[in-house]
């Protein structure tokens, strides 16, 4: 019987064919569901002109914050950009493309790529800079704007557990973008916490079926990172809160 296994011993070998200006989807949300591993062997591999669809971009030190400082990135897709100094540097002297997208907006661009959906209306954005040279529509009264569904070269997600077909599930919050934008690419490649034996995941349990996922590769080891660290001075013995 052939081979089935979609596993491979490296990040570095899943990202094999990954050239420069490649359009990715990469996974996560602040620094979680981050597949960190495949960033930084884009990082050593060198592409660059990048185009990268993700929700944020990371922090300056990790993230996708890594390929900006080294200048592999050429365009971000992003919601949410506020955590890195050096995306605002880039972008202010013009040598980084931005297309803030609003959240909502960005989740379901992309999950109607997946779904083979080319456009949809939506009243986010209606009367700002976001509908700026799009299309509009009034519908029962009220106005819409239209956006274009996302799709890329390839989807780069995080997932905790997966087999060797490349079933995936995902831990909680961790999910965010991730199962959606590996509907939404021509090749997905997932790095995963534990690789699980066949059968050992209950299908209802599945998050992401193996059949939109062409590489798995076990990351090993994994930051847990707070992005924003809040506390308050303990109160001392027999003190008032």
């Amino acid at each position: 019987m052939k081979d089935r296994t979609k596993l491979v011993e490296s990040a570095l070998d899943a990202i094999a064919d990954i050239r420069d200006d490649a359009v990715l989807m990469v996974g996560g949300f602040g620094l979680c569901g981050i597949p960190e591993h495949l960033i930084e062997a884009l990082r050593v591999k060198g592409v660059k002109g990048l185009t990268c669809i993700s929700n944020n971009a990371g922090v300056d030190d990790f993230g996708l914050g890594r390929l900006l400082k080294t200048g592999q990135v050429r365009k971000m897709v992003s919601s949410y950009v506020g955590e890195n100094k050096t995306f605002e540097r880039l972008f202010l002297d013009g040598s980084l493309e931005v297309e803030l997208v609003p959240q909502g907006t960005l989740a379901e661009r992309i999950r109607a790529g997946g779904a083979g959906i080319p456009a949809f209306y939506t009243p986010t954005g209606v009367g700002t800079l976001v509908a700026e040279g799009k299309e509009t529509k009034i519908f029962d009264g009220r106005e819409y704007v239209l956006e274009r569904a996302l799709k890329a070269d390839f989807a780069l997600v995080k997932a905790r557990r997966a087999d060797s077909l490349g079933n995936l599930q995902y831990d909680f919050t961790a999910m965010n973008f991730n199962p959606a934008m590996a509907t939404a690419a021509n090749i997905t490649l997932a790095e995963v916490e534990e690789i699980v034996a066949i059968g050992e995941m209950h299908p209802a349990t599945i998050h992401t079926p193996g059949i939109y996922v062409q590489r798995v590769v076990c990351g090993g080891t994994y930051e847990k990172r707070i992005e924003q660290r809040t506390v308050r001075a303990r109160a001392s013995a027999g003190g008032s809160q």
